[in-house]
């Protein structure tokens, strides 16, 4: 008895199931991207564009507020306290990008190099996670600690200078206009630095062990190795750093709230701390909407900056 010839080709019955299945599929998906759909709108996209209305008009919280159009953006880009926050930003940035990133490098190459290999992966593990601690606790807390330590009277670190010998140098860290930002900028390196830490280790462990082995048989000093083989392999993870921590350097708030609530006057002020006395201490609503909505565009376009200039690296690199 000859058996029957399978077709070669499926036929419409099977097609049909397959695009069925398909669909099925898809409908599947859409379910679980709904509660993600939904709390993005509720917790992003309407408060965003609430915020933005906010900003056009002129209310103080209670009552109805009043339509105004631009005039609070032609108040803010005229408003020299504004343009003075946004310099202190610049240098938070400096304080919470930049030099993190640097340290970052240096501190994850020494542990990940040095330590791990000479004392092995569970130590550098251990002073991992020590650097990292200060990202861990409660800015609140971190705050008022750091605010005992910088206290012009019985502070920390005045007593230790005068107990040393230095009492010469003990200074009103907080209170002086001249030298509170650099605190603060003290502070939030100590905060930001285990942050590029354990991400700059991630990014090493994924090197090829072999690029190291073979510059140290030519010859490459630990430096060169880390300067021609280390950097140019996490450069991705470096962007990354960079990104985040900018972003986080440009819409700090709870460092200024804790430690210096924007003074001595203003001198450690930033664009968050004063969309939050327009808000709340002045009540002048719409005029902190349009602070709030200014920096979220200064963000949005730096964040694209940051993203073409990774894309235009990636493709140089290819």
């Amino acid at each position: 008895m000859t058996p029957p010839v399978l077709s070669a080709r499926p036929g419409r019955a099977t097609r049909t199931t397959r695009a069925r299945r398909r669909s099925d599929d898809r409908a599947s998906y859409l379910w679980f991207l709904i509660p993600g759909a939904v709390l993005l709108l509720a917790v992003i996209v309407v408060p965003l564009f609430m915020n933005v209305g906010i900003s056009l008009t002129r209310w103080s919280g209670v009552g109805d507020p009043q339509w105004t159009g631009l005039d609070n953006y032609r108040r803010l880009f005229a408003d020299g306290t504004f343009w003075a926050s946004f310099r202190h930003n610049v240098n938070l940035i400096v304080a919470m990008a930049l030099l993190p990133t640097l340290a970052g490098l240096v501190i994850a190459a020494a542990l990940y190099d040095f330590v791990g290999k000479r004392f092995g992966p569970r130590a550098a593990s251990v002073l991992r996670a020590c650097i990292y601690l200060p990202q861990v606790l409660p800015i609140a807390v971190a705050g008022i600690v750091w605010g005992w330590i910088l206290a012009p009277d019985n502070g920390a670190l005045n007593e230790f200078l005068d107990a040393v010998g230095l009492g010469a140098l003990a200074q009103d860290w907080l209170g002086d206009p001249d030298l509170a930002l650099w605190s603060v900028m003290g502070v939030l390196v100590w905060v930001q630095v285990g942050y590029p830490v354990v991400i700059f280790m991630a990014g090493l462990q994924r090197v090829d062990p072999a690029l190291y082995e073979a510059a140290e048989l030519d010859g490459a000093s630990w430096w060169r190795r880390f300067w021609h083989i280390s950097i140019p392999q996490i450069r991705a993870e470096v962007y990354v750093v960079l990104l985040t921590c900018t972003i986080a350097a440009l819409k700090v708030f709870g460092p200024i709230y804790v430690l210096t609530r924007g003074g001595p006057g203003g001198s450690t002020n930033v664009p968050s701390y004063f969309s939050f006395q327009n808000f709340f201490e002045k009540t002048q609503v719409g005029y902190g909407a349009a602070i709030a909505t200014v920096l979220m565009v200064i963000i949005l376009v730096l964040t694209a900056v940051f993203l073409r200039a990774q894309d235009r690296g990636e493709s140089t690199r290819r």
